[in-house]
């Protein structure tokens, strides 16, 4: 999709703030609405882009309707009756006809395997209720290229919307890769309330669940809620695994690329589809973009100082992870060694709650820990 076709979808969402877009993207607001104007009165052609002119037939079951039916079925090979239905509506032909005819039409022309149409099934869905209250990230499995590198492509989502948020041929799965293309994608599509993710690297531990690296600290810095999956539950990032589902099915299923920048052009351009054009069934037949709006939590190139208020107890993290309170030693993780750490009671009896910034990390209760040891000098 390009950055135009990308620009004029997202402004025409209900709600856009459209002067905050043309500040992401970085062009002129007159520019902005030019482009968002020649879109509505001519559609993707007044991007200069492919015409997308309305059809009609006097038939929807004709010759010509069956055509358009199997192209794109054999463009989107994993499509169902459904989404095509949906899909040739959103490109303006006339009197489609209804989903049952072309699921027909496809089983006449050998399109639909019996068998996997008997393993669909409904189940029940959860979603946040707003864009951008909760980002899944993963990476999917990696495989080689040609070239004899390995790739680990990098996948973000809105929970809301299942709009594609990045997808990304890695190299690695190290903390600083992943960490550039969050920022670019936090530059461009703004700040999620909350990130959930499994307890891999580089966000967190498999020898210990639910513990913070830098990476979550780093998050935490931006005011982003860190939330990990239950181990050995991948239902919990449901959504990530559908799309990765979805993913190699239409895109890296029986295909083998040259290199990492073959791959991210595939990806640049099913991840168009997958976002303006794809029917989702979950969204009661919309794209994604069609329900993702830009968070108005603009990304800050320079982090605030934060500042704890009199109700806590301020300590300073050690290099080894710990903290001292109330002359106990206790360990917290030395992905905090450095920084400030806020202690306030929570009201229990000898409990005390451990805050990095406005996130609680620990618990500290009096009565399990022994005194700290002094150090005795020679």
């Amino acid at each position: 999709m390009s950055e135009r076709k990308k620009f004029v979808l997202l402004a025409s969402v209900e709600g856009a703030n459209i002067s905050e877009l043309c500040q992401r993207f970085g062009v002129a607001r007159k520019t902005g609405y030019k482009w968002l104007q020649r879109f509505r009165e001519e559609g993707d052609q007044g991007l200069a882009d492919r015409s997308r002119c309305p059809h009609t037939f006097r038939s929807p079951t004709s010759q010509k309707m069956e055509s358009a039916v199997l192209l794109i079925r054999d463009q989107h090979p994993t499509w169902g009756g459904r989404k095509i239905h949906h899909r040739l509506r959103a490109l303006g032909y006339k009197h489609v006809p209804a989903a049952s005819t072309i699921t027909a039409i496809l089983h006449r022309h050998q399109r639909i395997n019996p068998e996997e149409s008997l393993k669909r099934r409904e189940f029940q869905r959860f979603e946040r209720s707003e864009p951008n209250e909760l980002w899944q990230m993963d990476f999917k499995g990696e495989f080689p290229t040609l070239d004899q590198r390995w790739c680990y492509p990098l996948t973000v989502m809105d929970d809301h919307s299942r709009f594609s948020l990045v997808l990304k041929a890695c190299g690695n799965q190290k903390g600083p890769t992943v960490q550039k293309h969050l920022r670019d994608a936090f530059r461009l599509y703004g700040l999620p309330h909350a990130m959930l993710m499994d307890n891999g690297t580089p966000w967190g531990s498999a020898v210990s669940p639910g513990s913070y690296s830098r990476f979550s600290v780093w998050l935490m810095d931006l005011d982003v809620r860190v939330i990990h999956g239950r181990p050995y539950h991948p239902q919990t990032q449901g959504k990530e695994e559908r799309f990765h589902r979805t993913l190699k099915q239409e895109v890296l299923q029986s295909r083998r690329f040259k290199n990492h920048a073959e791959l991210q052009k595939r990806f640049d351009g099913w991840q168009g589809v997958y976002n303006q054009e794809r029917p989702h069934e979950a969204l009661d037949y919309k794209t994604p973009i069609e329900r993702y709006l830009v968070s108005s939590r603009e990304y800050p190139e320079r982090l605030r100082k934060f500042e704890y208020d009199s109700s806590f107890a301020v300590r300073k993290v050690a290099p080894e992870g710990r903290i001292v309170f109330k002359n106990k030693e206790y360990y917290l993780s030395r992905s905090f060694r450095g920084q400030l750490v806020g202690i306030r009671s929570n009201g229990q009896d000898g409990e005390w709650n451990v805050y990095y910034r406005t996130f609680k990390v620990s618990k500290i209760e009096l009565r399990k820990h022994r005194p700290r040891r002094k150090s005795r000098r020679r």
